[in-house]
């Protein structure tokens, strides 16, 4: 089951990330709507940008992933530049 909620305040999809397993730490993570609309086909409100985002999990959690582990205790906001070597999987 995903955790992931739309921030209209923030125009993001907050979700969580465990880095060392289910039972361990939960980290708190933002994706911005420009990555969900330009690389994960999100066309319309909030609802469809957490789609895009569950539907995409994978390749975003493990981005979010390595930008946690870059910095650990820094907040982790992806935008559309984070995807940028991944850009020819979007929309698949």
């Amino acid at each position: 089951m995903s955790e992931a909620i739309y921030c209209f305040d923030t125009a993001t999809v907050r979700f969580a990330i465990y880095p060392e397993g289910p039972a361990g730490e939960r980290v708190i993570v933002e994706i911005a709507e420009d990555p969900l609309r330009d690389l994960f086909g999100a066309e319309g409100g909030g609802d469809t940008l957490v789609e895009a985002y569950k539907t995409h999990a994978a390749i975003i959690d493990a981005c979010a992933l390595e930008r946690h582990h870059e910095a650990p205790h820094r907040p982790v906001l992806l935008e559309t530049r984070d995807f940028e070597a991944l850009e020819h999987f979007a929309g698949s």
